[in-house]
């Protein structure tokens, strides 16, 4: 894909939480209490994606463009109904009310969407 076309940093809406264990920078999380986040397993709704991880916080983007980790060469540009993949990534629902729909601008070579939070 050329370069000359760039989402990063977009709208992007990023709080500070607690991170329970396995958080990692780039992984998809969700709310597991109060004011923290856990990683996803396999077909879990994502709320968020983890930026840094330092010691038991993270910086955590809710909104905007964000970048997501996807081997699942059935996401495509457009509206796609995501859902957790259990390795930090997304991956297309089996069924639209297993995931969210997403609006995802683009994918890359290299096993990344960009999507709109």
């Amino acid at each position: 894909m050329r370069n000359e076309v760039s989402f990063e940093g977009i709208g992007g809406d990023i709080a500070t939480f607690y991170a329970e264990p396995g958080v990692q920078p780039g992984y998809v999380v969700k709310l597991s209490a109060n004011a923290t986040v856990a990683p996803c397993e396999a077909g879990d709704r994502f709320c968020a994606v983890a930026l840094n991880v330092r010691g038991d916080v993270s910086a955590v983007q809710f909104g905007g463009f964000a970048q997501l980790l996807c081997t699942d060469e059935a996401v495509r540009p457009g509206y796609v109904a995501l859902t957790a993949d259990g390795a930090g990534g997304v991956k297309k629902a089996p069924t639209a009310p297993e995931g969210v729909e997403y609006l995802v601008v683009s994918r890359d070579g290299a096993g990344a969407v960009t999507v709109r939070l």
